[in-house]
């Protein structure tokens, strides 16, 4: 990962050999940052993550592709990172495999997993 995350806010999770993702104790949000200095297609990234997350293998996850169209959110994220000034930041959400899934035009994916109620 070419990104700092801020780790003032931020404890990395899962062991050395997986994806650094990083839990935030005050929003209950997962974080990672695609990596900047070699092209990741932001749809592995993200699976990887919400893996890690769940706890399960990429396999077992809900189909990406039944949420968002990776190819398009792969595409878009190579747009915002190309050299040509932006003016603001951008950023697409949707939900994934029961987690709300925000990816940033920085590189960040943001995952809330959703709190299911208890059953009395």
């Amino acid at each position: 990962m070419s990104h700092n995350p801020p780790i003032d806010r931020l404890t990395q999770i899962g062991g050395p050999d997986e994806r650094p993702v990083y839990y935030d104790d005050c929003g209950g949000t997962y974080h990672t940052w695609c990596d900047m200095g070699e092209y990741e297609p932001v749809s592995t990234a993200l699976l990887m993550a919400v893996s890690s997350v769940l706890g399960k293998e990429p396999e077992d996850l809900e189909a990406l592709h039944e949420c968002v169209n990776p190819d398009a959110l792969n595409e878009l994220f190579v747009h915002w990172r190309g050299d040509e000034p932006r003016v603001g930041d951008g950023a697409i959400s949707f939900s994934f495999s029961q987690c709300d899934v925000t990816v940033r035009a920085d590189g960040e994916i943001v995952i809330d997993p959703k709190r299911t109620p208890r059953p009395a």
